[in-house]
């Protein structure tokens, strides 16, 4: 099942909550209105859903139960071409970065392979929507593009083993986590180079995880004005994401809409000779199996 975050075109600021359902979406914000579904509270965002206790089983249930023919739910069902996509994750309390994720990648930066998962703090303040531009900041020249898998957490997670964390995994969406080289080589760390706003891209959709399991094996692509630039398998990745989620409740507890963002592949503008970064004009993809295309054009703040 797919989860969306969006709006009607003519009410970009009124966001609603879609739910795929025989190959369209359901408007499941009127649905709830309605009582064609039984959920309580008010359903604007995603995470209304996720920090409902068993809110996301109990929607994954009744939209199991739905009968397609009903003219009633006929008419809350709508196509996502004719809707604006908002991030599925609009303000996680956390969301968290892991470096040096796959062989590939630490290969070409010339690093060593991390013995336990490297976190770094990104903030919600860098979350944009599918289409929505990323700004070049004066600051800096040197944009670089990752594609990530992330992790969207649905349930309160401390102190987990990785045999139990996938019970506390709501699902799956896309992370571009856009870095500013130069500033991540002069500053030491990552914080500034990762923080400015716009430099998290996420959706298009939160997949989950009763679609996509634990991630493992889905196929990853990044594209820049359609050439392919990082293609790889979260089968790569060298801490898989029952490993990371019980690594991460060790240091903090996670909350139902946290974001984990599980690092990039091989292929990142940095290391290629010479070395591409991320200009005004360009189109970045990013396509996950199972989650589908993440897009966003790039322009200038100067």
């Amino acid at each position: 099942m797919k989860l969306i975050n969006y709006a009607h075109r003519s009410k970009p600021s009124e966001y609603r909550v879609g739910c795929s359902f025989q190959g369209r979406y359901m408007d499941v914000t009127v649905g709830a209105e309605k009582s064609i579904l039984n959920f309580s509270g008010s359903l604007t965002r995603i995470e209304d859903i996720l920090r409902t206790e068993g809110g996301l089983d109990i929607l994954e249930e009744q939209m199991r139960r739905l009968d397609s023919a009903s003219p009633e739910i006929q008419s809350v069902l709508f196509d996502e071409t004719d809707v604006v996509l908002q991030a599925p994750i609009l303000r996680p309390h956390k969301l968290i970065g892991i470096g040096l994720n796959y062989r590939d990648h630490i290969e070409e930066t010339k690093m060593e392979v991390p013995k336990e998962p490297l976190l770094f703090a990104m903030y919600s303040n860098a979350i944009i929507s599918p289409e929505q531009p990323i700004k070049i900041p004066a600051m800096s020249r040197k944009i670089d593009y990752e594609a990530e898998l992330a992790v969207v957490i649905g349930s309160k997670t401390r102190n987990v083993r990785p045999e139990e964390a996938l019970r506390h995994i709501a699902g799956y969406t896309i992370v571009n986590d856009v870095s500013a080289r130069d500033l991540q080589r002069s500053d030491g760390q990552w914080l500034r180079a990762k923080s400015f706003d716009t430099f998290a891209p996420m959706g298009p959709c939160l997949a989950t995880r009763s679609a996509l399991n634990d991630a493992d094996g889905l196929d990853i692509e990044l594209r820049l004005n359609g050439q392919t630039l990082q293609k790889s398998n979260t089968r790569n990745l060298i801490f898989k994401v029952p490993e990371l989620v019980s690594h991460i409740s060790k240091v903090m507890t996670l909350e139902p809409g946290d974001v984990i963002s599980t690092g990039t592949p091989g292929g990142v503008g940095f290391t290629r000779r010479p070395p591409i970064y991320l200009q005004p004009g360009d189109n970045v993809e990013i396509e996950v199996e199972g989650i589908g295309i993440l897009r966003n054009p790039v322009v200038d703040t100067v």
